[in-house]
């Protein structure tokens, strides 16, 4: 029995496929949706634990699904690996680096889709960890009196540790990116 429901969201039949045959078998549930409307019922009705979302499709676009999830808490909450295979665009509408999501450059083999996973689900983690952590601009401006020297090096030590966070991922990205340069030549 699968353990974790996947939304596939791409308009390729052939992404969608290749995305189930690569990941194990038993452990996974796919749902599919092919374009940006169909994506959003199925984002509310069929509770995936990771959306895996192309940020071109027809009917509503990539990004529009994303605008919507990232409006909405509960979806939010949802790990995302954004799809694309063209990067640039994506960072046209979205600069990086990527704080809510990981991304996933196309074309991509399993070793890349299962890391593509491993990250969204992480970095999802630590947005939870982040949002349950902070406080509303107002109860700050009232608490500033009350903040001790051992709360403001907690909150230091947080920062480093997600500055530091940021700082590998991006090197684990460029990694990437040069691995698939390589390959492409």
């Amino acid at each position: 029995m699968s353990t974790h429901r996947i939304l596939v969201i791409d308009d390729s039949m052939v992404i969608r496929r290749t995305v189930k045959d690569m990941l194990p078998d038993g452990k996974f549930e796919v749902v599919e949706a092919k374009d940006g409307l169909q994506a959003l019922e199925l984002v509310r009705s069929c509770h995936p634990n990771l959306i895996m979302l192309d940020f071109f499709l027809p009917k509503k676009s990539g990004y529009e699904v994303y605008q919507t999830i990232q409006k909405d808490p509960a979806l939010k909450a949802i790990p995302l690996l954004l799809m694309s295979g063209r990067k640039d665009e994506v960072t046209d509408k979205i600069p990086e680096p990527f704080e809510f999501f990981s991304f996933l450059e196309k074309p991509f083999d399993q070793k890349q889709l299962i890391q593509g996973i491993r990250d969204s689900m992480e970095k999802s983690k630590q947005l939870a960890e982040l949002e349950s952590t902070s406080t509303p601009v107002q109860k700050v401006a009232a608490s500033i009196s009350t903040i001790d020297n051992a709360e403001v090096e907690q909150l230091q030590a947080k920062v480093a540790k997600l500055e530091s966070d940021v700082k590998q991922l991006k090197k684990q990205l460029a990694q990437v990116v040069g691995f698939i340069k390589k390959k492409l030549k």
